[in-house]
C-alpha cells in the first residue's frame, strides 16, 4: 500500500489547515457574509491541499452525481443497483427525463463551484501577498488547473454557466448571470495556458499525485477535443507524447489495481488511502469503489452497486480483447446459478452474486479481497484515475486523422492496441486503412473500449454528432436539447431572476 507524505499531510492538516472549520465553511450554502474567521488556520498551502480533498469527494469524482452526469447518459453505462433504488435517478439519466429539481444534479453543480471558489481564494491570496517563490507559483498553477477542470465539467454539462473568477466575500457577489460558452472556454484556455508555465514536469516522490505540466497539457487537449479543434488538440496531445514522460509498460489487467496506481500510463490520479487505525475514515480516501461495488448480500455486499455496464458494452469488445475482462465485472444473478468461466473474474477467482439491473459491474472499481479484509469493503484506499496516457494517444490519433495525417493517426492508435494486445498476436489486428472515414470509425471504437466506464463517452457522442443515432439504437430517447442539463432549480430560485433556465426546460 502506498502512503505518500502529501496524502498524509491531508490527514494531519492541522499544521496547514483546519479541516473542520474549512469544510464547515465550504459545505454551507453561499448565503450571508464570508470572513477569514471561518477558517483562521487556512494558510495558502492548506487551501490548495483542501482542493485535492474536495476533488476526491462524493459529489464530483467518487459518487452518484458524477457517475450519472458523466457516464450513465451513454449507451455503455446505466444507473445500476436495483430497480427500486433511485428510480427517479434512472429516469433522469438513463431515460433523459430531465427535471431541474433533481438533487443529484444540484450536488454536482454545487461541488464544482465550491472548488472554484476555493481556487479563486487561493489566487486572490497570491495576488495580495505578491510572492513569486517557486512553491507559491506552483500553488497558483494548481489553483488555475483545478478551476479550469471544474469549469470544464460545468460547460460540458450545462453550456452557459455563471463565470466567477474572484474571491467571494458576500454571497450576493456570486449571483451573476450566465456567461457564453465561448467565454467559459476562454477562461479555461487562459487558466491552463498559464498553469502549464507554472507546474513542474514531475514532483518529488513525497508529493506524488499533485498536478503536473502533463496533467495540465492533457486536460487542455481534452478541452480542445470537446470543441473539435483539431489543430490545438493535435498540438497539445503530441507535445505530451513527445516529452517521453509516460509509458505503456503496465499491462491492461494491472492498470486499475493497487499495483497499477501512479504507473507510467497515469497522467493524473487523485490519491486515496486507508489505514488499520482508520478503517472507515474517508478523510484520506474516497467512496469511488464503495458506490460502484457489487450490490449483494453476505460476502458479496461490496458496495451500493451503482453505475453498471450495459450488455451493449460487453458486445463492443473485439474477440479476445483483454480489456473486456479488465473492464467488466461478471456476476451471477442468484446463488443457485452455477459458477462458470463466464461469470468468474480474474485474478481472484471470485463469482459475485447480485440482482443488479445492469449487465456487469465496473471492474475498474474492483478491490483485492485481502485488502478488503484488512481495510474495508468500501475500498476507500483506491486512487481515482482522471487522466490516462492512452486517452492522450487517442486524442492525438483522432486529431491527426482529421488533419489528414493517417500515418501518424495509425501510429498512435496502434500504440493503444498493441498495449491491449500484449503478447497475443492473434487478437486486435493492426488497423491499416488510410481511408479517413474508416480510420475515424476505428479510433471512435478504440476510445469506446479503452476508456469504457470512465468519464467521457456521452460527451464524445455529443461532439461527434452521433448521440441521437447511437442512443436511439440502445433504446434511449435522446433529444438534441438533452446535450445540456437544465440549471438546478435551487440555483434559479436563489438568483431571484438573475439566472435564466436553459432552453426547453
Amino acid at each position: 500500500m502506498k502512503i505518500q507524505k502529501y496524502i498524509l499531510s491531508l490527514l494531519i492538516g492541522s499544521a496547514a489547515i483546519s479541516f473542520s472549520s474549512c469544510n464547515d465553511f465550504l459545505d454551507r450554502d453561499p448565503l450571508g457574509q464570508f470572513t477569514e474567521d471561518d477558517a483562521p488556520n487556512a494558510l495558502l498551502g492548506g487551501k490548495i491541499y483542501n482542493v485535492y480533498y474536495l476533488m476526491r469527494s462524493y459529489n464530483i469524482t467518487a459518487g452518484i452525481p458524477s457517475f450519472m452526469i458523466e457516464m450513465a447518459r451513454s449507451e455503455d453505462s446505466e444507473k445500476g443497483s436495483s430497480a427500486g433504488d433511485g428510480a427517479d435517478v434512472a429516469a433522469m439519466y438513463d431515460d433523459f427525463e430531465y427535471t431541474p429539481s433533481n438533487g443529484t444534479m444540484g450536488a454536482y453543480w454545487t461541488q464544482n463551484y465550491k472548488i472554484i471558489f476555493q481556487c479563486n481564494e487561493v489566487l486572490d491570496d497570491i495576488e495580495k501577498e505578491g510572492k513569486t517563490d517557486t512553491e507559491t507559483m506552483r500553488n497558483k498553477g494548481e489553483a488555475l488547473f483545478f478551476r479550469a477542470y471544474c469549469y470544464f465539467n460545468l460547460v460540458r454539462a450545462w453550456g452557459e454557466v455563471p463565470l466567477i473568477t474572484f474571491k467571494v466575500v458576500d454571497s450576493a457577489e456570486a449571483n451573476v448571470a450566465k456567461s457564453s460558452i465561448d467565454k467559459i472556454y476562454s477562461l479555461i484556455d487562459s487558466d491552463l495556458t498559464e498553469a502549464e508555465k507554472l507546474l513542474p514536469l514531475q514532483w518529488d516522490s513525497n508529493y506524488t499525485g499533485r498536478a503536473t505540466w502533463g496533467a495540465v497539457r492533457s486536460l487542455h487537449a481534452r478541452a480542445y477535443m470537446q470543441r473539435n479543434d483539431w489543430d490545438n488538440m493535435y498540438k497539445l496531445s503530441t507535445e505530451v507524447i513527445g516529452k517521453g514522460l509516460y509509458n505503456l509498460d503496465t499491462p491492461v489487467d494491472k492498470i486499475f489495481t493497487v499495483e497499477g496506481e501512479n504507473c507510467g500510463s497515469s497522467i493524473f490520479e487523485l490519491q486515496c488511502e486507508s489505514t488499520d487505525a482508520l478503517k472507515n475514515s474517508l478523510t484520506i480516501g474516497s467512496q469511488f469503489c464503495e458506490v460502484q461495488g457489487v450490490r449483494g448480500s453476505g460476502d458479496w455486499n461490496l458496495g451500493w452497486g451503482w453505475h453498471m455496464a450495459t450488455t451493449e458494452l460487453g458486445k463492443a469488445f473485439e474477440p479476445g480483447d483483454p480489456r473486456k475482462d479488465a473492464t467488466l465485472l461478471y456476476f451471477r444473478r442468484s446463488i443457485d446459478e452455477p459458477i462458470t468461466e463466464a461469470n468468474t473474474n480474474k485474478p481472484y477467482g471470485e463469482s459475485p452474486v447480485s440482482t443488479g439491473m445492469g449487465g456487469y459491474f465496473n471492474k475498474k472499481a474492483y478491490t483485492e479481497p485481502s485488502l478488503r479484509l484488512k481495510y474495508t469493503k468500501g475500498g476507500f484506499w483506491v486512487n481515482i484515475r482522471l487522466i490516462r496516457y492512452t486517452d492522450v494517444l487517442l486524442m492525438a490519433a483522432e486529431a491527426a486523422n482529421e488533419k489528414n495525417l493517417p500515418g501518424e493517426a495509425k501510429t498512435y492508435l496502434e500504440m493503444v492496441r498493441a498495449h491491449a494486445r500484449g503478447l497475443d498476436t492473434d487478437i486486435l489486428p493492426e488497423v491499416t486503412t488510410n481511408d479517413k472515414v474508416e480510420l475515424r470509425k476505428a479510433i471512435m471504437h478504440e476510445r469506446r473500449v479503452e476508456l469504457a466506464l470512465e468519464p467521457g463517452r456521452f460527451y464524445d457522442l455529443v461532439r461527434w454528432g452521433t448521440a441521437k443515432e447511437v442512443l436511439a439504437a440502445a433504446g434511449k430517447t435522446y433529444q438534441d436539447k438533452n446535450a445540456y442539463l437544465p440549471i438546478p432549480q435551487t440555483e434559479i430560485d436563489k438568483s431571484k431572476g438573475v439566472l435564466v433556465q436553459n432552453p426547453n426546460y
